[in-house]
Parts: structure tokens; sequence; C-alpha cells
């Protein structure tokens, strides 16, 4: 049975209607049928103090603190998820799969809410302290069809998806440019195609990061 001494974390970022919780949870099903031990994720989230805090993000009661404010939150729901969940997860051997990190908050607010990179860089370095992901995947798709597909499952958008097309496509761009940055972490993956064949993708990387056969498929 697998069993790494040390964990692997392994994020999904993109923009909204991608597939990233689609993709989260077939690799889940996909690695625990390996023998893997796995902790599925979210953020904002993924502990309780998170989860109160994710509560008041997405409703837009945050947004009258302005970005810095609504940055400070997400700092303090991501300390709060990395003690209570990512750490202890980590230390047990576990693979971690967490649905957004670091990357959304540097696209979101850096982007959307015109935060000064430097100010970013350093409440993430407060954050993380050093916990960076093992692999992060980058689901990219088009704004247009982002945004048809977030429509498509929810009548009732939340705070950030309501946002309009120049900006999400600019939050697309910011999740390119991370990844043509830090190539060696993130691996971009077409998601304007069948589920199938971008978990194919999923599953391929994934192998290779952990060190798993060849071809394994889906089942």
């Amino acid at each position: 049975m697998p069993n790494s001494r040390h964990g692997r974390f392994i994020t999904f970022e993109g923009g909204d209607g991608a597939g990233k919780s689609t993709q989260l949870r077939r690799l889940a099903a996909w690695l625990q049928a390996r023998g893997h031990s796995v902790v599925a994720t979210r953020e904002p989230g993924g502990s309780p103090a998170a989860e109160a805090i994710r509560g008041l993000l997405l409703s837009g009661r945050a947004k009258p603190l302005g970005a810095l404010g609504e940055t400070y939150l997400f700092a303090a729901a991501r300390i709060d998820h990395l003690a209570e969940t990512i750490e202890p997860a980590l230390a047990s051997g576990a693979i971690v799969l967490c649905d957004r990190f670091i990357d959304s908050t540097r696209v979101y607010q850096g982007i959307g809410g015109d935060l000064d990179p430097a100010v970013l860089a350093a409440i993430e370095a407060a954050t993380i302290a050093g916990r960076l992901p093992d692999l992060t995947l980058v689901l990219d798709l088009a704004a247009e069809r982002g945004q048809q597909r977030a429509r498509a499952r929810s009548d009732t958008p939340d705070r950030f998806e309501s946002a309009d097309l120049p900006l999400l496509e600019a939050r697309r761009q910011g999740f390119l440019a991370i990844a043509a940055a830090e190539p060696a972490r993130c691996t971009v993956i077409d998601a304007d195609r069948d589920a199938d064949a971008v978990f194919a993708d999923v599953a391929s990387r994934v192998a290779e990061l952990l060190g798993l056969p060849e071809g394994l498929g889906d089942g």
C-alpha cells in the first residue's frame, strides 16, 4: 500500500467554471483507489474557522472592507486552514488536494483589487511560512466559456463569480502569467474539453509527480 513518509500538496487553480471541483473529486477517488490517503479541501475554507470566514467573503459582506481588508480575511482563513487541516494531513503522509490556494489570492485580490504586488507578497509570505504546493494544476478556460458554465450551475453567483467578462479574462491571464513564471510548480491544462480528456491530463501529471506508472487510466 502506498505510503510516502511525507505528504504531497496539490492545488487546483483557474477561473470560475473551469471544472476545478469536478477534477479534484475525480483525482481524489483515483488516488484512493490506488491506496493513497487523500484529504480534499478548499479555500477559502477547509477548517471550521476558515469556513466561517468563507461565508463572510463570498456573500459580499466583506466587500466594504476593500481589497486589502478582504486579503487579510483570506490570510486569516488560510492560517487556520494550514494549521488545522493541511499541515497535519501532510505530516501524516496524506496527499492534500486543495481547490484554490495562494494563486487565487494573487489573481483575485491583485488584479481585481489592484493591490500592490509587494503588499500581497508580504502577506503571503507571513501567512504560508514557506508552504508552497508541490504541484499546481491550472485549469485554463476562456472567460466567456467559464462564465457560461458558472451561470449554468447556479442562478446566484457569489461575490467573485459575478464579475464582468473583461475582469474574468484578466484573471485568466493572471493565472497563465503565474504558471509561466513558475513552470516547475505549475502545469496548465486545457479545460475546454470534456471532463474525461481533462482528467487524463490531470492524472498523467500527478502520476509523474508521485512516480506512478504511466497510463493508469481512470479506473
